[in-house]
Formats: structure tokens, C-alpha cells, sequence
């Protein structure tokens, strides 16, 4: 059976929390933009979680989760420091592509809101790796909800922080920032922007009309990340594509938003019915509601 050593936890609010976790062969696969697919018990589910950093030299894979479901609430709950994940698959997906101008570095845009600033940070880094100049722009709700605003400042030559409330960096959606980003370098290249679907929608309509490349990363509901369920399928231009094969980046200018957040929406009350039986399980074993 495998057994996966969580090496460091850090919790970042209430419900966002960093897990560390020792797999020295996956450490060396993995690559930007890729996933993995963990059981936290043997009757746990399934679930996908973009890889938000990775170390050779330690052979660990970082994971930033947001506990909103049975299975996360669960996991914040149960995956201390020490413990051990039941299963952890991957890297899956294809790899973010990561290109320069010939002769010029490229300028790249890297958009994370809320828990998808965490994925998008191994992206900021390649990119800069790479060669281009790149601009990180991260949207929270307020100031207390920011986490690893260092790491991204020791991989962008630029970092904007947008906060809803206005509390820290400027008030405003991660859009605002984009917008500052294009109105002070004319020339940007592309724009890479991971988190919710609304977020990301908003992200690809601002940049449409400016005829900006966008990418964006699809976490739609997979079983088995193969593409043989058919679950995490997805509406980009004219084809129907599957996100654990196919992605899960794709053109933001194509992907129907409409569609996903529609599938999305399909399986809130069944995650509502987990949840109740979960909090009716605890108060039977006289615990704490989790």
C-alpha cells in the first residue's frame, strides 16, 4: 500500500491550509501546470489538486487546499503534520507550455485569485526561469486571507496584490490589476490566470478585446484522470475536451465558462447531502461539528 509522509503543514486562514508531502520520484516529474489525484483514506474520495510546488532536492510535492466539501473538511481535519496520505497519483495533465520571443524576453502575466494563487506560482517561477519578465497579479477578499506574497516576490519582476476590500495592494478584482499591468507594459505577451471559474471567465473577457493571449487551468470533477469517465469534460471553441488528457490549460478565449460552471453547479446538493451526514456522524460520536 503507499504511504505518503506529510513532511510540513502550514495553515493560511481558516479554511486554507498547505501540505508538504514527501514523494522524491514525483518531485522529479512533476512540471508546471500538472496535477495529482490523492485519497486521503481508503474509503476516501477521489479528488484532483493542481500541484502548487514542488522541490527536487527535498523530493517533496506542495499542495495548498481549501477545505469546502466532506473530503477537504476531512483532510484539514485528519492530515497533520506526520500523518500519511492513503494515495497520491500523478503528475497528470499536460505540462504548461512555456516559450520566449525570439531574441526578447517574453512578458508574461500571472494571475492567481484566492486558492489559485498557490498553482500559479511554479508557473511565475518557469516563466521567469525562462526568460521572460514577468507580473504577477494576486486578488484576495481582504488582507488576512494573503498567503506566500514573498515567494512570488523573489520570482516577479512585478507584483500587483488586489484585495476586494481594498485592505491591501488596490481595491478591486484581479482584472484591476491586469488592466494596470496592459496600461503600464503595452507589449505583454500573454496572461496565465488560475482560480474560479468566475474569476477566470472575467479574467479572458478583459483580455479578449486587448487581443492578449490567455491561459487558463480547468479543475472541472474527474474520477479518474485518465479520460475515461468523461466527467471533466469541457467546451473550448468547437470541441469537446477533457481536462485531465487534454489539459488542463487551455486558450481562455475558447473555453464556455457558461457550460463548466453549469456541470459545477450539478453536484452542490450532493455535496450539501455529504456534508450533513458528515456533521450528523460527528455529533452521533460526540465530536465537534468539522
Amino acid at each position: 500500500m503507499s504511504d505518503f509522509e506529510i513532511v510540513t503543514r502550514e495553515d493560511y486562514s481558516d479554511v486554507t491550509f498547505m501540505l508538504e508531502v514527501r514523494h522524491p520520484q514525483m518531485a522529479r516529474a512533476a512540471k508546471p501546470g500538472q496535477f495529482v489525484i490523492v485519497m486521503a483514506h481508503a474509503q476516501g474520495e477521489r479528488i484532483p489538486l493542481t500541484i502548487a510546488d514542488f522541490d527536487r532536492e527535498r523530493g517533496t510535492i506542495t499542495l495548498v487546499i481549501q477545505a469546502v466539501g466532506k473530503t477537504t473538511l476531512e483532510m484539514q481535519r485528519d492530515l497533520q503534520l506526520g500523518a500519511h496520505l492513503h494515495a497520491m497519483v500523478g503528475p497528470m495533465g499536460v505540462p504548461s507550455h512555456l516559450g520566449t520571443t525570439s531574441g526578447t524576453p517574453r512578458k508574461v502575466v500571472c494571475v492567481g485569485g484566492g486558492l489559485g494563487v498557490a498553482p500559479i506560482f511554479p508557473q511565475a517561477r518557469a516563466h521567469k526561469e525562462a526568460g521572460a519578465y514577468v507580473i504577477g497579479v494576486l486578488g484576495f477578499r481582504n488582507r488576512g486571507l494573503i498567503f506566500w506574497e514573498d515567494k512570488f516576490r523573489a520570482v516577479c519582476d512585478e507584483l500587483i496584490v488586489c484585495t476586494d476590500d481594498g485592505s491591501a495592494g488596490i481595491k478591486g478584482l484581479v482584472t484591476a490589476g491586469i488592466l494596470q499591468a496592459v496600461d503600464q507594459h503595452p507589449d505583454i505577451d500573454e496572461v496565465v490566470a488560475i482560480g474560479p471559474p468566475i474569476m477566470m471567465k472575467g479574467c479572458a473577457d478583459t483580455t479578449r478585446s486587448l487581443g492578449i493571449k490567455t491561459m487558463v487551468s480547468l479543475n472541472p470533477v474527474m474520477v479518474d484522470g485518465t479520460g475515461m469517465c468523461g466527467g471533466c469534460r469541457v467546451k473550448v471553441g468547437e470541441a469537446v475536451k477533457f481536462a485531465c488528457v487534454d489539459g488542463p490549460d487551455f486558450d481562455g478565449h475558447e473555453v464556455d465558462f457558461d457550460d463548466l460552471m453549469m456541470r459545477l453547479n450539478r453536484y452542490k446538493p450532493a455535496e450539501k447531502v455529504s456534508l450533513l451526514k458528515m456533521g450528523e456522524g460527528c455529533r452521533m460520536q460526540g465530536s465537534p461539528k468539522a
